[in-house]
């Protein structure tokens, strides 16, 4: 598998003077890291430009919109990032969650289009990548290869997707509508936990000199960009919060490991805040808290493995969920049945209703991890806990009718919706919160030895490294570095409006 990016420089100026022309007649600007973080920083007149410009079209404008501060419709952008506050009639708990809404990108609705550029930006910028030559590969179990296919059409170069066969069929749909050749969709066997044979197939495609593997869980500019644009989104709305509560604490930062890119996020928080890190699991296929095994449709959580980008010796705590929690549910959420239910019976308010279609099936997840954390630690309504809402529940029509017919005989009515409510929201216990020690940190350290050298031949010492947390802030001197040569490339290039 191919080295992280971790130039500062310039590698390969004929490439970069190449690409300036393709992207200066294509008019093509990049953002800076910093624009992402900060949008009001963003020139005045390209912001303007954006009124006129579709959000799910291959627009180069569109790059900057690839930031949390997407009002619903995509069109325009707001100072605080969109979010919603779960009152206690919806999750049981006293501790309010606070959730930022994912499917306000562009494209494809799902934050995993900000790591596929964060990724990308920096390899092309320094003429590691030419988009006349190569083709970039994008590993994924769904949300991050659209990503990656959506800003490969906009850069105008191939982008190839690697998915595991047994995804939402929406995202194959999706996918037959943005690549170039539909021999660009690989489908790799198995489902949300079968990334080895993603990697695998990966392996195959790099014999070819033009194929450039862009792999989310080992690619440094994943995390930074979620470190960078995610945290301080995320900080953001809790200083938004404390205008009306100023006695709001973040007791904890949650997400799903997937990628290990999201997560990253709380290490800008655990800095600021103190929040504590959880990260979160299938039940189905424990690997962190069990070194275990299995499969799961939890869909963006792919497992089995420990990311090379995952700060392992800064997470604090991991909880297990259960996909049959989470298919359920979506149900419960999406039907006109369960919303009925929660709100003739639990007092559910409109808004938070019509909030729900923007958590799929990972949102979900997030959710009941960041209820088990409340009812374990005795959070309560001072102790707010932070997480993301991936993507929208649009991904998930299919599996909404699958998981309809499976459990409920395709016959979900108001005693199903209260029976899944009171077994996956008030009866999920904290029996899979598992606190970590220093020791368990280490050995969820170790068992990542077996991917990355052993596997992917990763050198041991770039592994060992990533123990200690000066590893990690270290990284984040990349960031001006690539912003830097951001700047010089798109006054190369020429192009747009700056």
């Amino acid at each position: 598998m191919a080295r992280p990016a971790t130039v500062r420089t310039v590698v390969d100026p004929a490439v970069v003077a190449r690409t300036a022309r393709w992207f200066g007649d294509a008019n093509i600007v990049l953002p800076t890291f910093a624009e992402l973080a900060d949008p009001e920083s963003i020139p005045a007149a390209r912001r303007e430009q954006l009124a006129g410009v579709d959000p799910d079209r291959a627009n180069p404008a569109n790059l900057f919109r690839v930031h949390w501060h997407n009002v619903r419709d995509r069109r325009s952008m707001r100072t605080v990032p969109d979010h919603v506050v779960l009152p206690s009639s919806l999750t049981g708990v006293e501790a309010p969650i606070v959730v930022a809404f994912g499917d306000r990108f562009p494209m494809i609705g799902s934050h995993k289009v900000l790591a596929a550029y964060g990724c990308l930006a920096p390899r092309l910028v320094a003429g590691e990548f030419d988009p006349a030559v190569h083709r970039a590969v994008w590993p994924s179990t769904g949300n991050y290869c659209r990503g990656g296919v959506a800003i490969s059409r906009i850069m105008g170069c191939r982008g190839v997707a690697v998915l595991p066969e047994g995804m939402s069929q929406e995202r194959f749909d999706w996918l037959d509508e943005w690549v170039v050749d539909p021999s660009d969709v690989i489908r790799t066997p198995g489902t949300e936990s079968n990334v080895k044979e993603i990697y695998d197939r990966c392996k195959e495609l790099e014999l070819d000199p033009q194929a450039v593997v862009f792999n989310q869980f080992s690619e440094f500019g994943n995390h930074l960009v979620h470190e960078l644009v995610t945290g301080r989104a995320l900080a953001r709305v809790v200083d938004h919060l404390r205008e009306s509560q100023p006695s709001l604490r973040v007791a904890a930062f949650v997400s799903a490991t997937g990628s290990a890119g999201t997560i990253a996020a709380g290490d800008h928080l655990k800095d600021r805040e103190g929040a504590r890190i959880v990260a979160v699991e299938a039940l189905e296929c424990p690997t962190l808290t069990e070194n275990g095994f299995g499969e799961h449709n939890i869909q963006g959580i792919g497992d089995k493995h420990v990311p090379l980008i995952h700060n392992v010796m800064n997470t604090d705590t991991v909880v297990a969920v259960s996909d049959r929690a989470t298919d359920d549910l979506n149900v419960l959420f999406n039907t006109p049945v369960g919303r009925r239910y929660l709100a003739d019976r639990r007092g559910v308010p409109a808004g938070i209703l019509d909030a729900l279609d923007s958590f799929g099936l990972s949102s979900i997840c997030n959710v009941l991890a960041a209820i088990r954390i409340a009812r374990h630690d005795r959070l309560g309504p001072d102790d707010a806990i932070v997480t993301v809402a991936t993507d929208g529940a649009r991904m998930y029509r299919t599996e909404l009718e699958k998981a309809e017919r499976r459990d409920f005989g395709g016959a979900f009515d108001g005693t199903a919706a209260a029976e899944v409510f009171g077994a996956q929201v008030l009866g999920g216990g904290s029996d899979r919160v598992m606190p970590l020690s220093d020791l368990d940190r280490r050995r969820i350290f170790n068992l990542g030895y077996f991917t990355w050298v052993e596997q992917q031949a990763t050198p041991f010492g770039a592994f060992v490294e990533r123990r200690d947390q000066s590893f990690w802030r270290g990284l984040r001197e990349l960031v001006p570095a690539w912003d830097e040569l951001i700047g010089e490339f798109n006054a190369r290039s020429g192009a747009g409006i700056r």
